[in-house]
């Protein structure tokens, strides 16, 4: 929002405070300054001349020949194109070497043969208008030789403060509440200014109806007799100043009552009103042609303003064409109102058309305002053109209540949250320098707190607080270390699982951790078959085909399968989260969730001529075990689930058990291969896929072996291959537990490294052969030692039917 210093003038003394000044005291209290510059620089360049004699140019019929007193020793001759130009007149005077808008530059030149030294200016010139058919005339006054910025008094700054810093604050969207924040800074009082509504005549309001609850007031006042004619030049630089084109006086008084005071309101032609005004929502497809001249297709949702069918203006944002005020107007009917600020942020929106207006309804304003500014824009008109007269009593329609509110303050509680020892009579100082109304009661303060502010603003004791630490300053809060116990965090064992998971996972194992939305696409889901499943279901979702919130981590990774094997021909993926049931909801009705590890491992390998733990869900299944291992699951137990999942091979499909409970802590398995195929893993991206579901709530309620401090060993170990032919039922456990009975606390690992059947072992037995590493924590292994394990481990395999190949 850009903020005259001249403007702020009118309503608060501003002497001894110069621009830059004012710019930091409003960034350090009030809002962002986002920059300052002066209005209209080169107008202290261009200079006050008067025209003493003006001649045709002697080889142009168009061109005059003028000497121009600038107030220096001799008069300048120009060379000018204007019709208008004439002796005795007082002229804007660009001398050489002066730099207008546009960069510029005056030069010495030789027009037609003629030596011309500078150039009589137009207002359009000097980006003070549109006008360009002539030059510009100064009133009589100007001193010759003087700058016209200073003879007109046009020197001005203009301020550009931080929209957002302005969001919660709909009072600052005016120069008033600007001025009325510098007077609190400052201690200075607002200079009076009478906003109360004109006299009016004894005739019947202007005939209202409001329909719609988002407009919440509208008041109407006729006015007669106005003139569409020029503004005044006052009004025109403040205009210009803050980026408003001057237009006529009657929407220029409109744009300044509404930079005025921050409320926005509207003319109409009253004689193109024949049924009256009526407020009331648009209908679906119902268009309306804006004053921009485009025509705009509405729905239910947006507000009008009609008369009788016809609309004739959109609610807050703009008006239509079809009311327009016109240079033969004479009757007007001045809209002030309050509209409901979601309503028109969403039009505005919708349709792209952003105003002035819109950006202060979008604020939440104060309704008590629309008064006011009806009587400033009365007033401000009647005395540019006192023959103007209001007829007809104010029309004031609409269910509003004032949001004007009491809250208690405690000032110990001002004290300790700002760290400052700030007395109660300073408290209550600053709030009445902010316009709250402050009384005693008891220890405490009752505040008082305006509309203007109510509204969205302070509704708090904190919000108090606040304004009182941003007036007193926070850098005049005297600093102090801060002093409390340090104490460790608790303990979070469900956060330390995690972590110590991701980094197994994405360490040795060379995976990479995924995180996705917690939302499922219904593709994913009707490839699952899980589309009647019940679902969380999100109100506004994202995408329309992502309004479910997945059971099961799992099909989150399945969704983005197709696109991460294009990139890689090895992808190894896992992803924490949450799944969410909401069949299983608790008593305040929030769905169970279930925290999960997922895990996907896929290749473009095929299967023909590999080993037997080649297969993505032989090595998977390692990788889990691997994981369960490290986080202290002992005696892993796999088994067949009683149930197939649907993403699941139902003939590749293991879950795991750890030695303490029934409930299973993981299931890998292959992915089921038709899913596969239309997920998109074809032709060139056909590939091995293996998945996997790590519960980490049954981690947690799991025993687990905690982790102490090994130490290395003191003796070296000693390796040995064993293979064992056995019979197909015995399992391998049995065979690793008689492996490890046999070596009587001195096997230290058993890895298995192969499985055989074929040539030389029978039909219905098997060969698993095994890596074995023998260790004593009291000596150093003999070859003795290695052939009396070896003999102890012939004798136990006997029960099992089985025996050592050689």
């Amino acid at each position: 929002m850009l903020v005259s210093y001249r403007w702020l003038e009118r309503h608060v003394d501003l002497d001894g405070i110069e621009p830059h000044r004012l710019a930091d005291d409003l960034t350090l209290s009030t809002a962002e300054v986002e920059g300052i510059e002066r209005f209209a620089p080169w107008l202290s360049d261009v200079i006050v001349g008067e025209v003493l004699e003006r001649d045709a140019h002697p080889d142009a019929d168009k061109l005059s020949l003028c000497r121009v007193d600038v107030g220096q020793d001799e008069p300048l001759q120009i060379v000018c194109g204007a019709p208008n130009v004439a002796a005795g007149q007082k002229v804007a005077v660009a001398t050489v070497g002066t730099v207008l808008p546009g960069d510029f530059k005056i030069k010495k030149s030789r027009i037609r043969g003629v030596d011309s030294r500078g150039m009589i200016c137009s207002l359009r010139e000097l980006e003070l208008g549109d006008e360009h058919d002539g030059i510009w005339v100064l009133p009589e006054p100007c001193p010759t030789g003087e700058a016209v910025a200073e003879a007109l008094g046009l020197e001005d700054w203009v301020i550009e403060i931080d929209n957002k810093s302005l969001t919660h604050r709909p009072d600052l969207w005016g120069h008033r509440g600007i001025a009325r924040e510098i007077a609190a800074i400052h201690g200075r009082t607002l200079r009076p200014l009478d906003t109360s509504p004109p006299e009016t005549g004894d005739g019947e309001p202007f005939p209202v109806t409001v329909e719609s609850p988002t407009c919440s007031r509208y008041l109407g006042l006729v006015i007669e007799g106005a003139r569409v004619e020029a503004s005044p030049d006052w009004l025109r630089w403040l205009l210009l100043a803050v980026g408003q084109r001057p237009i006529d006086v009657l929407v220029d008084l409109s744009n300044f009552v509404m930079l005025d005071l921050g409320q926005p309101n509207h003319a109409f032609d009253a004689s193109r009103l024949p049924a009256g005004i009526r407020v009331r929502n648009a209908r679906a497809g119902e268009t309306i042609t804006t004053l921009d001249g485009e025509e705009r297709k509405l729905e239910e949702s947006d507000l009008l303003i009609g008369s009788g069918e016809e609309a004739v203006a959109l609610a807050g944002i703009m008006g239509g064409e079809a009311s327009k005020v016109e240079d033969d107007t004479s009757r007007l009917l001045l809209e002030v109102a309050t509209f409901d600020a979601a309503t028109v942020r969403r039009t505005s929106t919708r349709l792209g058309l952003r105003t002035d207006s819109s950006a202060r309804f979008e604020k939440s304003l104060d309704p008590t305002l629309p008064p006011a500014a009806a009587g400033h824009f009365a007033r401000l008109l009647r005395e540019l053109q006192p023959e103007v007269s209001f007829p007809a009593r104010l029309s004031d329609v609409g269910d509003w209540s004032d949001p004007a509110c009491e809250l208690t303050l405690r000032p110990d509680r001002v004290r300790r949250a700002l760290g400052a020892e700030l007395p109660d009579e300073t408290i209550e100082n600053i709030l009445t320098r902010l316009d709250f109304e402050v009384a005693r009661a008891g220890s405490d303060l009752r505040v008082g707190v305006p509309s203007a502010r109510a509204t969205k603003d302070v509704t708090l004791e904190q919000d108090l607080i606040e304004e009182v630490g941003r007036i007193h300053r926070y850098g005049n809060i005297p600093e102090q270390a801060m002093l409390a116990a340090v104490e460790p965090p608790r303990p979070d064992p469900r956060r330390e699982l995690v972590r110590r998971i991701q980094n197994r996972l994405s360490g040795p194992a060379r995976f990479h951790e995924v995180l996705s939305y917690s939302f499922v696409g219904d593709r994913t889901l009707d490839l699952l078959g899980w589309s009647d499943e019940p679902h969380v279901r999100v109100r506004n979702p994202m995408a329309r085909d992502e309004a479910r919130v997945r059971r099961a981590v799992l099909p989150s990774l399945l969704g983005d399968l197709e696109a991460n094997r294009r990139e890689r021909s090895d992808l190894r993926l896992f992803e924490i989260g949450k799944g969410y049931r909401p069949e299983a909801a608790n008593e305040r009705g929030e769905p169970r969730e279930l925290h999960q590890l997922a895990l996907l491992w896929a290749t473009a390998r095929e299967r023909v001529g590999e080993s037997f733990d080649d297969a993505r869900f032989a090595r998977l299944r390692g990788v889990v075990a691997d994981l369960l291992q490290s986080l202290g699951v002992q005696e892993l137990a796999w088994s067949s689930p009683a149930a197939v999942p649907a993403w699941a091979h139902p003939a590749e499909i293991l879950e795991v058990r750890g030695s303490a409970g029934d409930t299973p802590l993981a299931v890998v398995a292959s992915l089921e291969p038709g899913l596969g195929r239309a997920i998109g893993l074809r032709d060139e991206l056909a590939s091995d896929v293996a998945v996997a579901e790590v519960s980490i709530d049954a981690l947690l309620a799991s025993d687990r072996e905690v982790r102490r401090y090994r130490p290395i060993p003191r003796f070296p170990g000693v390796k040995l291959d064993v293979a064992v032919d056995l019979p197909e039922s015995v399992r391998a456990g049995e065979l690793v537990a008689v492996i490890e009975k046999a070596g009587k606390g001195q096997v230290a690992d058993t890895e298995l490294f192969d499985v055989y059947r074929g040539a030389n072992v029978e039909t219905g037995r098997k060969s698993l052969a095994y890596h074995v590493l023998l260790q004593s924590e009291s000596k150093t292994l003999s070859d003795k030692d290695q052939a009396r394990f070896l003999s102890r481990l012939e004798k136990g395999l006997e029960d099992l039917d089985a025996r050592l190949r050689k």
